[in-house]
């Protein structure tokens, strides 16, 4: 069982045994939805199922008067990419054929960030076994791995069962009842967002008061692979400077680009960290919550 990373050789040897396995392609634009969509018609490992950031993996509604995206009635989160209930990512993962006893492997072609979501969000659906193909697409086919354009066969229904969640999802609610107290907020936007400097998405700039940034690309090196887990720890100690790291809260734009640090903090042996999924894009848009500049 693979939990948190997954080499191109460790995933053909996979394929080889013709383990329980399931692979998908996360690959996505946050300013072209339909960007990956297409990337994965062109080339995709062979037998990958697509999973969509916007469709699959969120649950978005209708826009709000401001223009932004609403989440649904009984999402699991707001802000711009909104977390379906776990029931309904359930009955997603049921409707591509993947089941309780299959090891999942995800990747994307964008550096982690957007596979890291399902990722995250499977470990929530209390399935450990997910790990991220390290490199994606990229590393796969350097090392001489077939690709396949156009659709994939569909898989027979199944039905997923949720179990206890193994990792946390942070509310609004639970950061604001926090803040000054304790807890460690670290922010995954670049960091002229971060200094509220430029904000592009978002409808207020700046960040959550006393929260640290570390951009979500720190977690890898030039290849497009995780660092290695002494140099990951060594740039989280610094970073937290003796702060408890229990208390880390990770957040981002919309909860997609913090779980990079998510996996980064535990590739570097500290135990899972929370996720406050609806992050910035949620935060900003309540004008009774505080906001901090530079």
């Amino acid at each position: 069982m693979y939990t948190k990373l997954i080499s191109v050789e460790q995933l053909k040897a996979l394929q080889s045994a013709k383990a329980r396995l399931m692979i998908f392609d996360c690959s996505f634009e946050l300013m072209n939805p339909a960007a990956g969509e297409h990337a994965y018609q062109q080339s995709h490992i062979p037998g990958a199922v697509y999973a969509h950031l916007d469709d699959a993996l969120s649950d978005k509604g209708s826009l709000g008067p401001d223009g932004q995206v609403m989440p649904h009635a009984g999402a699991a989160s707001g802000g711009r990419h909104p977390l379906p209930r776990r029931e309904k990512f359930a009955m997603w993962l049921s409707s591509v054929g993947f089941a309780n006893d299959m090891q999942a492997v995800v990747y994307d072609r964008n550096g982690a960030n957007y596979c890291g979501r399902l990722w995250w969000m499977l470990k929530w659906a209390g399935h450990d076994a997910v790990a991220i193909l390290d490199g994606g697409l990229q590393a796969w086919q350097a090392a001489g791995g077939e690709v396949r354009a156009g659709d994939e066969p569909s898989h027979f229904q199944t039905n997923f069962e949720l179990g206890e969640p193994l990792r946390t999802l942070a509310t609004t609610q639970d950061v604001v009842d926090r803040l000054g107290k304790g807890q460690t907020l670290i922010d995954a936007r670049a960091t002229p967002r971060f200094k509220g400097e430029v904000e592009p998405l978002d409808p207020v700039a700046g960040h959550i008061p006393g929260a640290l940034n570390r951009p979500f690309g720190s977690n890898l090196g030039a290849d497009g692979k995780f660092k290695p887990a002494a140099q990951l720890r060594a740039e989280f100690e610094q970073l937290l400077a003796g702060r408890d790291p229990a208390t880390v809260v990770h957040h981002c734009g919309s909860g997609v680009s913090a779980v990079p640090n998510v996996i980064g903090m535990e590739l570097a042996g500290y135990a899972p960290t929370a996720l406050y999924a609806g992050s910035w894009s949620e935060w900003s848009r309540n004008p009774k919550l505080p906001v901090e500049k530079g």
